[in-house]
């Protein structure tokens, strides 16, 4: 038997690893929001956080493909649960989830009249499973990690983020936490984030919104990863803050310091990296009816290529996805390769001559 701190026995409990079956990582938008886990999504007031989370609450409430994902990727229409103190549901968020085309039906927000929400609230949960929600969304973490929490004490915000943790564990939902950034400017993003350096490190992936330097579009914004604990690091996303909610423009090979310092890429006409991805590609398929998309994009990986490129090099090349069984396979379009009925039927009149 142990003491722990209120003195009481608890008896020693132990498992094997051999006992623990392994798990796949399952996503709601890879590499950026797993389900699951907790993320934090981070950015100074009024570049677009918000909305962000709205315009893709709204295609997840009617089963879209996700910006940048691939077709294979594609979900049924989730349940999201929105809760904001920032912002009312009825001349605001609603107005916004609308505007960009969202299902009313599946959107929900938990009352807070009597009284209001923390992390640690039983009420998540309970929504969470009795509508079996797919996507939580708390807006922003100051106002719900709890009244009593002191957000530079790292012993209480990880409490906290304890409950937030076993929720999403539990119900396999994914968690999203808007926060603003600290006003250190000069340092690097991953320590912008408000308080203990441990919110940090309780989330399993950071994303931040930044202003890009493009000063034709004022509106136009990068979405960048920070930190992942469970997957390669994502390309930072261009995207446009609008009336109806964001517009997403470009996916760009930018790290999260880069788009913080204001650096801009050129984009606009492909560059070589895009075309070499591109041939290499159709010269995969070229001669083979279809092939694991796995084994197409490991290929092209194994050649220096990242998921952002070989996303663009697919949709230059026209490649087709579908899928058989539970494999997704890529092909090129007819045309771009020999018709084997055809060249069967050209073999046999050669061998008549």
């Amino acid at each position: 038997m142990t003491a722990n701190k209120t003195n009481s026995s608890v008896a020693l409990e132990i498992i094997w690893a051999s006992e623990i079956e392994p798990k796949e990582v399952k996503w709601l938008w890879y590499p950026y929001i797993p389900f699951g886990k907790v993320t934090l999504l981070q950015g100074d007031p009024g570049d677009g956080k918000s909305k962000l989370m709205l315009s893709l609450a709204a295609l997840l409430s009617k089963g879209e493909v996700l910006p940048f994902a691939d077709e294979e990727n594609k979900l049924e229409p989730m349940t999201v649960i929105y809760q904001t103190t920032e912002d009312d549901a009825d001349d605001t968020v609603v107005p916004r989830f609308n505007s960009a085309g969202g299902n009313g039906n599946r959107l929900l927000f938990i009352k807070e009249d009597s009284k209001s929400l923390s992390f640690g609230d039983e009420r998540i949960k309970e929504a969470v499973i009795k509508y079996n929600a797919k996507l939580l969304i708390l807006d922003p973490m100051s106002s719900y990690i709890g009244e009593s929490c002191s957000m530079n004490n790292a012993n209480e915000t990880r409490a906290e983020f304890n409950h937030l943790i076993a929720v999403a564990k539990e119900t396999g939902c994914a968690i999203v936490i808007i926060a603003h950034m600290n006003k250190m400017k000069e340092t690097s993003p991953l320590y912008r984030t408000n308080g203990s350096i441990d919110i940090a490190g309780a989330a399993r992936s950071i994303l931040a919104v930044t202003r890009t330097a493009n000063k034709d579009n004022p509106s136009e914004r990068y979405l960048v990863q920070v930190k992942s604990n469970l997957a390669p690091m994502g390309s930072a996303i261009v995207f446009e803050v609008a009336e109806n909610g964001v517009n997403f423009i470009d996916e760009v090979e930018l790290s999260a310091d880069d788009a913080f310092s204001s650096l801009f890429p050129r984009m606009g006409r492909p560059n070589d990296t895009l075309q070499a991805a591109e041939a290499l590609l159709k010269d995969i398929l070229s001669g083979v009816k279809k092939m694991l998309a796995t084994d197409c994009e490991a290929k092209l990986e194994a050649n220096g290529f990242k998921k952002s490129t070989i996303k663009k090099a697919k949709k230059r090349a026209g490649v087709v996805s579908h899928k058989e069984g539970f494999f997704w396979y890529w092909s090129l379009p007819m045309g771009d390769e020999p018709n084997e009925e055809l060249q069967e039927v050209a073999d046999d009149d050669d061998l008549q001559l």
